[in-house]
């Protein structure tokens, strides 16, 4: 049996006579986006757990009369779920990627799919300079140096300084822009490759726009802030790795799967690339067997570059706002992803 848990801003009444709205939420959706949603009479709250199955989660859809709203973290939904939430009106996400999401399915059914826009975009270009200056200076390497009593070992593997490096910055979105001025903020050189963007606003920016191929075999560092799609699956791969320096370094905080994994593996392994951040992966959670993380030079997170404290509240708020906004009858384009 499904454990979903039902909270409600009235009394409880019949569901059969029950006119509220029904929005399905994830159950650690933060305080700060539920209680938009409950200061709301006319809406009703059913929530299910993080780790829920697809299966479980389908049959939880299908247990209410209704489902006029959803607001997911990772789950998966497609057609089947689309099928089975009688009445619903719109998908919201807590968080900006959305490949886990049937869109065409949302899209054929006219249910607009909505993501929090900018809420989280300040701690994923910061969890991206993390890791930039975490390779740069070798910090896990550094760490244990001191714990291991290696004190002197210090000068024989040296950390190295961003100022003067150039970094390539793939996507210019409200990700890759806000890691542009943090870039240029560290006095370095900064190349942006993003076919979708105007080479005028990439050098308002105070950056130089390239092409993949341009910018690859210049750069020190790259950071990739490019949505998953049919287009960027597998876009860093082995040819685009060879393009790369032996001493630049990749950083991963969009999708797992935008970087060919095994390829990563062979360049890394063959000293044709110096170190790697990543904070997704193609398969999550990876297995403990995983080979890049039997690999000292690549640094992990397990996907929380958005996630902060802040982010989060901020992307729940963002999530209930937009789904009362199609509640309300003035949706928020800007944070529509299919443009029903």
């Amino acid at each position: 049996m499904i454990q979903a848990t039902v909270r409600t801003t009235a009394p409880e009444s019949d569901t059969m006579t029950d006119n509220r709205k029904t929005v399905l939420i994830i159950r650690t959706m933060p305080e700060a986006g539920q209680a938009i949603l409950r200061e709301r009479s006319d809406v009703r709250l059913v929530s299910f757990p993080l780790d829920i199955t697809r299966p479980a989660l389908l049959d939880l859809i299908k247990a209410e009369p209704r489902i006029d709203g959803m607001i997911l973290g990772i789950q998966k939904i497609g057609p089947d779920e689309i099928a089975a939430a009688k009445g619903l009106d719109v998908v919201a996400r807590i968080g900006v990627g959305y490949d886990a999401i049937d869109v065409p399915a949302l899209t054929a059914a006219r249910i607009p799919l909505m993501i929090t826009g900018e809420a989280n975009s300040p701690s994923v270009a910061e969890k991206a300079m993390y890791f930039m200056l975490t390779l740069a200076k070798r910090g896990p390497h550094m760490d244990a140096l001191v714990k291991s009593n290696r004190w002197f070992d210090r000068l024989k593997q040296m950390p190295a300084d961003l100022i003067g490096k150039t970094v390539l910055v793939v996507g210019f979105g409200r990700i890759g822009t806000r890691m542009v001025k943090r870039c240029l903020a560290m006095e370095m050189t900064v190349l942006v490759a993003d076919p979708h963007v105007d080479a005028a606003a990439i050098r308002k920016a105070g950056a130089e726009a390239v092409s993949l191929a341009e910018g690859l075999p210049r750069a020190d560092f790259v950071t990739l802030h490019c949505p998953k799609t049919a287009a960027t699956t597998n876009l860093i791969g082995a040819t685009e790795l060879a393009m790369l320096k032996p001493t630049a370094h990749l950083i991963n905080t969009a999708r797992g799967g935008i970087v060919d994994e095994a390829a990563l593996e062979a360049a890394l392994r063959a000293n044709r690339l110096a170190g790697a951040g990543l904070d997704v992966l193609l398969d999550e959670p990876p297995s403990p067997t995983h080979p890049l993380l039997t690999l000292p030079q690549v640094v992990t997170a397990p996907h929380m570059a958005g996630v902060t404290r802040e982010a989060f509240d901020r992307m729940a708020m963002q999530a209930a706002t937009n789904v009362l906004s199609v509640f309300d009858g003035a949706v928020l384009a800007e944070n529509v992803v299919n443009g029903v």
